[in-house]
């Protein structure tokens, strides 16, 4: 069904406005994927914060224009499927991943990151990032081991003496 000039514009807006506040976008190639397969998909992306969506490529090409991502440009070729990550970085990377881990037809072509371009090798690498929840556990760990450190420090000196007077007590009994 063919699309007139204003349901294109409303997509090209769209994906535009999820597209400037997305953190990350990744283009792949659904050729051979079924429908029951692409609703599996589309799913779990809702499900992980993931903007997913089947666009015209000049739409895409239009909507991604004064964005991040205006560098997929002219990689965006074929029948491709965008996702942008609206949570966290590597939401999108990881949904992808572990979707084409099951499904070999789903091929990662394009991967984009605060306007730059990565391989698509590399989408691992952005899957492995920390969400922001992980983020801030791993700073306040940090954050906390030396007030841990000085605390068992300073307790330790007590525990000597009396391990030290203990020692002492238990000698003259044994003299």
């Amino acid at each position: 069904m063919a699309l007139n000039l204003e349901q294109k514009k409303a997509i090209v807006a769209e994906v535009a406005e999820v597209a400037g506040s997305a953190y990350s976008a990744i283009a792949a190639e659904y050729r051979g994927l079924g429908v029951d397969e692409m609703t599996a998909l589309r799913k779990q992306a809702r499900d992980n914060g993931v903007y997913l969506r089947v666009v015209k490529n000049t739409l895409a090409r239009r909507a991604v224009e004064g964005t991040d991502f205006e560098c997929m440009q002219e990689g965006l070729t074929g029948p491709l499927l965008l996702a942008f990550s609206q949570e966290d970085p590597g939401s999108a990377a990881r949904v992808i991943k572990d979707f084409a881990k099951e499904h070999d037809l789903l091929e990662v072509r394009l991967v984009s990151i605060s306007g730059k371009m990565l391989d698509p090798s590399e989408i691992g690498t952005l899957a492995k990032m920390p969400t922001y929840d992980e983020a801030i556990s791993m700073l306040m760990a940090v954050m906390k081991a030396p007030v841990e450190k000085l605390a068992r420090t300073m307790n330790e000196v007590p525990g000597k003496l009396v391990r030290t007077v203990a020692a002492v007590k238990d000698a003259k009994e044994a003299a």
